[in-house]
């Protein structure tokens, strides 16, 4: 068993990934996440200098999905702080995803797309972790009225298989089947 205590140990690094989601236009969500991570600690550099606690990356990404197929219509990608200045540089390595919709086999397309070589790993951690995120938030821009059963019909194709409670023998899927 892992042993933690809180109140003595000193917490050395956080990441935190955060997503929101807000409305666009009629038919569209504007999807925004932020990956944080902060160093508690000092530490030593290459350089011999010694950097007091600070935050190693604060990165943002925004984008613009249209619904109901969550096509990513637009993307910008914000850096209030990196550990080196050049790491601005690839603020355009996300522009390739513009066109592509979050469905199953998004991370494979994703990878396929933004060659790691020319792209931030933080960056891309953050638009994949955002992905669940834009779909659930994409359902709660659309039950937000009454919803047509053929739109159910549509979520319960993206849900199957999704996670346990979804899965195909599962109860959920069969009553969604039995309400069809």
């Amino acid at each position: 068993m892992i042993h933690l205590d809180r109140a003595k140990q000193q917490k050395i690094h956080n990441r935190r990934i955060n997503t929101a989601i807000y409305e666009g236009q009629s038919d569209t969500i504007i999807v925004e996440g932020t990956l944080k991570d902060d160093r508690f600690c000092d530490s030593h550099m290459f350089t011999g200098e010694i950097r007091p606690p600070f935050t190693v990356h604060h990165m943002i990404v925004r984008m613009e999905l249209r619904l109901p197929e969550l096509t990513i219509l637009d993307i910008e990608v914000e850096m209030p702080s990196v550990p080196h200045e050049s790491c601005r540089e690839i603020r355009e390595c996300l522009e390739p995803l513009k066109g592509l919709c979050i469905a199953a086999g998004f991370i494979a397309k994703v990878r396929k797309r933004v060659d790691r070589k020319k792209a931030c790993t933080h960056l891309l951690t953050l638009v994949t972790a955002m992905a669940p995120a834009a779909f659930q938030g994409a359902w709660s821009a659309t039950i937000r009225q009454p919803v047509d059963p053929e739109i159910y019909a549509g979520m319960l194709n993206k849900l199957k298989d999704t996670c346990w409670v979804w899965r195909e023998d599962g109860p959920l899927v069969g009553r969604l089947k039995s309400q069809q």
